[in-house]
């Protein structure tokens, strides 16, 4: 079994690392972190600077901490707020396909770090090396709400944020 949960640590984290890395780092693809904020101006999420780094971090630095095996419920709850955020903003109205731009990688995703939560991360983690022991029910329950309510929150912030050169930012005449 610790292999499995190696295995699944390894290319479930690595797989969001890469994600927050186009993100942040502009590398695999990706837009950097100006690319990024433009994207997400445009879908709603004002500041798109803020959160390009929110989003980014999250995911380049949870899913390292996934791979690692280290505060798993933790790194899982970072990811589950992106990949809710996600889905709301993006793919919620395609439908649950991937090939229709659904939301059905987003959820394998969440599942896969939502059982890590639960299970733990595996002898074969930094949380077993340093007796951190975050795991079970509670915790796999915990980081699905504290992801859902964060995500949410995101996305709520960034739709009542005003809009990059509107009326909110302009000076007004004395």
């Amino acid at each position: 079994m610790e292999i499995a949960l190696l295995g699944l640590r390894l290319v479930v984290g690595l797989a969001f690392a890469a994600h927050g890395a186009q993100k942040l780092f502009g590398v695999f693809g990706g837009g950097g972190i100006d690319g990024t904020a433009g994207v997400f101006e445009q879908i709603g999420l004002r500041p798109g600077k803020l959160h390009a780094w929110a989003a980014g971090s999250a995911e380049f630095f949870g899913g390292l901490l996934i791979a690692l095996g280290l505060v798993t419920p933790f790194a899982a709850a970072a990811l589950i707020g992106v990949m809710t955020a996600a889905v709301l903003t993006v793919h919620l109205p395609n439908g649950f396909f991937v090939t229709s731009n659904g939301y059905e990688y987003n959820l394998v995703m969440v599942a896969a770090v939502f059982a890590l939560a639960g299970i733990g991360a595996g002898d074969w983690s930094l949380d077993n090396a340093l007796e951190i022991d975050l795991a079970g029910t509670g915790w796999a329950l915990g980081a699905l709400a504290a992801g859902i309510l964060g995500g949410v929150g995101a996305v709520l912030s960034g739709r009542l944020a005003p809009a990059h050169g509107s009326a909110h930012d302009q000076p007004h005449a004395a």
